[in-house]
């Protein structure tokens, strides 16, 4: 096999954006995990709770947020295959729980937002046209699945060759031993990928005083 070396990247490597992944009501509703369309791993509410520390700090030094929302029409003509694994039918657009987690996320009404019908923020959507608009080039990733939207949308951002950092902290999977499986899957892809909120939040900081 022959050996590569690879080059140490900032954790911030020129413009960011921070991707907030399907962060809806239905993570903050009152429901057993036996009630819902989808497992989720223990301690999965705080975990995207968490996510506003980072949202405050992007808005504090400008890095733009953009809200991804899942969504399908409630006549299922776009689930397509989503419900032939683990999966039920979830995120239906009659379902009040299916709305972004506006309160406890502080997400303002001028904010970008992206709905999606697929896991991945990029299959067909209007995600990479923003993201060449703000001339982003790493994506700092919150939100879940860890094991599903999150690891799509950075397997499609890696491979349309953008820098992907998921912040550990603020994101949950559909059992911690997936969520484990997936964070090890995108780190093979991009070393230094998966980052503790500490650090990107430090980094967000120093970003802003380089740029100023």
């Amino acid at each position: 096999m022959t050996e590569t070396s690879s080059k140490k990247r900032d954790l911030i490597e020129g413009r960011a954006a921070l991707i907030v992944i399907d962060i809806q009501k239905s993570t903050f509703a009152p429901l057993a995990n036996d009630e819902r369309a989808i497992a989720h791993m223990p301690d999965y509410a705080d975990r995207m709770a968490r996510t506003k520390l980072a949202i405050d700090k992007a808005r504090e030094v400008g890095i733009p947020v953009i809200f991804i929302q899942e969504i399908h029409r409630c006549d299922l003509v776009d689930m397509g295959r989503e419900t032939d694994g683990d999966e039920d039918v979830h995120c239906l657009d009659n379902n009040p729980l299916t709305e972004l987690a506006v309160d406890e996320l502080g997400i303002r009404p001028d904010d970008y937002r992206i709905q999606k019908r697929r896991y991945s923020a990029f299959y067909g959507t209007d995600l990479e046209i923003l993201l060449r608009g703000l001339k982003a080039e790493t994506l700092l990733l919150t939100g879940g699945l860890t094991d599903v939207c999150v690891h799509y949308t950075f397997v499609d951002g890696h491979q349309g060759d953008y820098f992907c950092r998921v912040i550990e902290d603020c994101v949950a999977g559909s059992s911690f031993e997936a969520h484990q499986a997936s964070l090890k899957a995108m780190e093979y892809l991009q070393h230094g990928a998966i980052q503790p909120i500490d650090a990107v939040m430090a980094a967000m900081d120093a970003h802003a005083q380089s740029h100023a």
